[in-house]
């Protein structure tokens, strides 16, 4: 059976490529990693190191001309979650551009320019793409749903805690899945309510199901071209429209509040430890366990600024060491170093209290032991990758879930 051809666009070490190959029915026939803040490109290092060169591109997306990319039946990406707002229009082909840097932008340049345009998408951000920015929540998500919807794509979206669905992180992620009008997927989505289409007949509801109730529906139309709504969208509105749920057709979105169904009990953050493996300098010295203790720990304080202005602080308690007996919190990008943190995990052990190790953070991520181990690749900058990493068990799910829609 053939595969359907791939774009990974901000592969990072390649967390897509790993959910959809695995399914067996998709192929990456081209990937991309650049890394604009740093001078060595470790994360294309390692994408490279596992999966090879070839069909490879370590060049700024941006800089990349959209006939360099080989047609592709599914365009994937989880890009940068930045300020999407429409800057200026240009009265030439390119017609509406967004800030220069954004790499949103370069999502739709290659959706826009491709005569062949993938007939799927795949795309990931952090959940508060929803609600952003503050002035106007919402807005930088209508951009996007009605970017895509004037490219002829019907979008479905679906905020999933990893966690939710038998995997071991509590990890929050909204998804997009998109059709474009000359696939098969998209008539099937005109003809059906959109209400069904969220709650089982959609991609989405078939990847993770959800009660039967919802809350909060509303529906909108998206109104004017980019600018416009860039403009004008949701001003000096105190909430998003959008819930962790919905479907933009046409421009006009249906959204809802879902909650997650699922039968069995996620991992524990115990059944992917490495007992009796770890070295000793992931566990914490004595004489450092006080700093942990008061950073963890919560306060009421003066504090006072370099200025010299005094003010309150305050914040909770963290639970210290982390429970073994529940899904892991959500692993963060400075996961890594010995230095006492806040938001670091540390976990009991018969031998002591210590961090968690990189292959510790790739498995909560569901990737293969070592895939990020690698000569000049320290382990602060493994754990740097599986903050940045999404879960490869959600990707394969919604993997899945496409297929089968198509096969049907």
């Amino acid at each position: 059976m053939q595969k359907l051809g791939v774009c990974e666009l901000f592969a990072g070490v390649g967390g897509f490529r790993l959910g959809l190959e695995d399914t067996n029915r998709f192929e990456v026939v081209w990937s991309n990693q650049w890394e604009p803040s740093t001078k060595t490109q470790h994360a294309s290092m390692v994408y490279e190191a596992r999966f090879g060169s070839q069909n490879h591109s370590n060049e700024n997306i941006e800089e990349v001309s959209t006939m360099a990319i080989p047609d592709h039946q599914v365009l994937v990406g989880g890009f940068p979650c930045q300020d999407y707002s429409v800057a200026t229009t240009l009265n030439n082909s390119k017609g509406l551009l967004g800030k220069k840097g954004v790499l949103w932008w370069s999502i739709h340049r290659i959706l826009k320019e491709k005569e062949n345009k993938p007939q799927y998408l795949i795309l990931e951000n952090v959940d508060r793409l929803l609600k952003s920015p503050a002035p106007q929540r919402g807005r930088d998500f209508a951009i996007m749903l009605k970017g895509l919807s004037d490219l002829g794509y019907a979008i479905e979206w679906r905020v999933i805690n990893a966690a939710d669905y038998g995997l071991p992180q509590r990890r929050r992620r909204v998804f997009l899945v998109g059709y474009h009008k000359s696939s098969s997927i998209y008539n099937t989505c005109s003809d059906d309510d959109a209400n069904d289409w969220l709650r089982y007949n959609g991609v989405l509801a078939n990847a993770f199901a959800t009660s039967s109730t919802v809350q909060n529906r509303s529906h909108f139309r998206l109104e004017g071209d980019l600018v416009t709504l860039s403009n004008r969208f949701n001003n000096d509105k105190t909430l998003s429209p959008f819930q962790n749920t919905g479907i933009c057709f046409e421009g006009k979105v249906t959204t809802v509040k879902s909650t997650p169904e699922y039968d069995g009990a996620p991992p524990s953050l115990a059944s992917i430890l490495q007992n009796g493996e770890v070295t000793d300098d992931f566990f914490i010295p004595e004489e450092d366990l006080p700093k942990w203790q008061y950073l963890k720990g919560g306060k009421k304080e003066v504090r006072t600024t370099k200025e010299g202005f005094q003010y309150h602080y305050a914040e909770g308690s963290m639970v210290f060491p982390d429970a073994l007996d529940k899904p892991s919190r959500t692993i963060i990008t400075g996961e890594g170093g010995k230095s006492p943190s806040r938001f670091k995990h540390v976990v009991q052990t018969p031998k002591g209290l210590r961090r968690l190790t990189p292959v510790e953070l790739e498995r909560l991520n569901g990737f293969p032991d070592n895939h990020t181990k690698l000569e000049g690749i320290s382990d602060t900058k493994r754990a740097f990758f599986m903050g940045n990493a999404l879960v490869v068990g959600v990707v394969k799910k919604i993997g899945e879930a496409l297929i089968a829609k198509m096969d049907k």
